[in-house]
């Protein structure tokens, strides 16, 4: 287990030096309340790399902190090894909190961004979520599915912004095929 979460949070590492920017097009949510948004969202889609690759049922969940800043827990089952990988980060926002566009950091000092572009405000059931370039894209939901017309809406948004999401990977949340500890 240590040696999965250890190449995890080396690849979200890698992945996320890239820069706190945002990529062209990208317009973060405005009116953007993190007590709505804390807690735990299932990946349902995402382009796929290097540091995920293989893993099923990941989750993010996070958690307002007394400083103002944002805990995030990264979580995702590894079936090939049987095993649950985590990467534990910090999100501070890159300006105004009801903007949301957060700079996250898994490994100081390197820090990426992380914009959300698409919300359901009323409820906070799905958002769309870029890293600092149309390389990392997520489509995150309250619950490990959801509706054919919702997650149209989504890849429909990132196709007009101009995210490669013929690229895009359905991220299984079916129950681990292994018995695995810690789960």
């Amino acid at each position: 287990m240590k040696r999965l979460r250890v190449i995890f949070l080396i690849g979200l590492v890698v992945a996320m030096t890239g820069c706190t920017g945002r990529p062209d097009g990208v317009e973060p949510v405005k009116n953007f309340d993190i007590n709505g948004y804390q807690g735990v969202w299932y990946e349902i889609m995402r382009l796929d790399h290097s540091f995920e690759r293989g893993l099923s049922n990941v989750t993010a969940t996070y958690e307002l902190r007394d400083d103002g800043t944002v805990s995030v827990l990264n979580r995702g089952f590894n079936s090939e090894e049987c095993e649950w990988s985590e990467a534990e980060g910090v999100a501070e926002f890159q300006g105004d909190q009801t903007v949301a566009s957060l700079s996250v950091t898994f490994f100081w000092p390197f820090a990426g961004g992380y914009h959300v572009f698409e919300l359901d405000q009323e409820n906070y059931t799905y958002a769309a979520v870029s890293g600092p370039s149309k390389e990392y894209l997520w489509l995150l939901a309250r619950k490990p599915k959801i509706t054919t017309e919702i997650r149209n809406q989504l890849v429909r948004k990132a196709a007009q912004i101009g995210f490669p999401v013929e690229k895009l990977i359905l991220v299984d949340h079916a129950k681990p095929s292994c018995e695995a500890t810690g789960s």
